[in-house]
């Protein structure tokens, strides 16, 4: 068969594999040219590690200097007579590959992030490959439903507005058409489910699970990632229940940082920078931010992608610099050229002339698509898009 992308609004129902070995080939060369990690942490273990920004902190880490061992956790589908399955699983199988030319550990290990059971592997995992302790815990998870650990009903996030309804476009990837869409203003119990999905007691949880077996490493860190934006997303973002769950991620940080200073660690919440990924591409109005966003930064010459963002966090931010580079409010700012005045006016220039007849000539429409694309393994360059793959050929490649 010859595998096509298939795309229904902003959700990809097919993968490429060889487009997902092509795409990890590239970041890892990226990873080998950059500025290198110096005195990176060597047992590594990542919560959501298939795709976006935990894919790219698993690549940089491995092949930008640290050459740390990974542990990678993630939820992923493999092949069946019901398709080929999902990106991610094709991106922990061909990681593995490269870091095992290289001497490194890569133990993948699919399964539900919130479950007892993905936990207990977990641990088993650190305690055979890691001899017991990890060095660094990064949380990448990117889901909408979590089950309540007491009582097993699930907690839905709503990404929503709170106080009003906001009106803004959406661009459907399956039609490429501007698409104006009016959220309604989160309910209360809306607000509080969205915060127990995305923010940060399941980091928390997760953390004192590793302390409890013992599995922390003297000077052991932990990080997960964040969005604030600017003015322009406010509404649907820093104002919204998305807003709200990250500030609760934020308080989060501190607690483990008191937690892991008993361990010479710490712990900070990252802030990145916008980027199209499997999770931000569900923000109802956020696209045309995005388009405006990648035309100023492309301009400026400060675009990143999530391995850029990733390897310069390891190399200038984390490990690099003693003490962490951090705003008042102890956050990792990986937003800060993003933020940057010239560029925040460019955007917002931009966004006050796009519309629905002309946003893919004033934003940087083909950048944010190809972004999505590659996500899934498609319109990446060298790969052979016409060659004929078999399900039983697939079946024969294991995470």
């Amino acid at each position: 068969m010859v595998i096509e992308p298939i795309i229904k609004g902003v959700v990809a129902r097919s993968a490429h594999p060889y487009g997902c070995e092509a795409s990890i080939q590239n970041q890892i060369q990226f990873a080998k040219k950059a500025t290198q990690i110096k005195n990176g942490p060597k047992r590594v273990l990542i919560l959501g590690a298939s795709s976006g920004f935990g894919l790219a902190a698993r690549i940089a880490l491995t092949f930008g200097g640290s050459q740390a061992d990974t542990i990678g956790v993630s939820f992923e589908r493999g092949p069946s007579d019901k398709g080929v399955g999902t990106a991610g699983w094709y991106n922990n199988i061909f990681f593995k590959q490269e870091a095992e030319k290289e001497g490194r550990k890569a133990i993948n290990i699919i399964g539900d992030a919130f479950s007892q059971d993905t936990r207990d592997q977990v641990i088993e995992a650190i305690e055979t490959y890691f001899e017991g302790e990890v060095d660094l815990i990064i949380y990448s998870l990117a889901t909408g439903v979590r089950p309540n650990p007491e009582t097993g009903e699930k907690w839905v996030s709503s990404i929503k507005p709170i106080g009003d309804n906001v009106t803004g476009a959406t661009v459907m990837l399956d039609t490429d058409e501007w698409q104006e869409t009016t959220i309604e203003a989160a309910t209360e119990d809306e607000i509080e489910a969205t915060i127990k999905v995305m923010g940060g007691s399941d980091w928390e949880s997760w953390v004192d699970t590793l302390i409890n077996s013992e599995s922390i490493a003297e000077g052991c860190k932990t990080i997960a990632f964040s969005y604030i934006g600017s003015e322009a997303n406010y509404p649907i973002y820093r104002n919204g229940t998305l807003g709200w769950a990250k500030v609760d991620l934020h308080q989060a940080s501190h607690s483990l940082n008191l937690k892991l200073a008993n361990f010479n660690g710490s712990a900070h919440a990252t802030v990145c920078k916008a980027l199209v990924t499997k999770a931000s591409v569900f923000i109802p109005t956020f696209t045309p931010y995005i388009m405006a966003l990648y035309r100023a930064m492309k301009e400026d010459g400060t675009h990143e992608g999530c391995i850029e963002q990733m390897q310069r966090l390891f190399s200038d931010k984390l490990y690099n610099h003693e003490p962490i580079p951090v705003d008042a409010e102890r956050l990792i700012r990986m937003d800060d050229w993003e933020m940057k005045p010239n560029v925040q006016q460019r955007v917002t220039e931009l966004m006050s002339q796009m519309n629905a007849t002309n946003f893919k000539d004033i934003g940087d429409f083909q950048g944010y698509k190809q972004e999505f694309m590659q996500l899934n393994g498609f319109d990446v360059d060298g790969v052979d898009y016409q060659q004929d793959i078999t399900l039983e050929q697939l079946t024969t490649l294991e995470p």
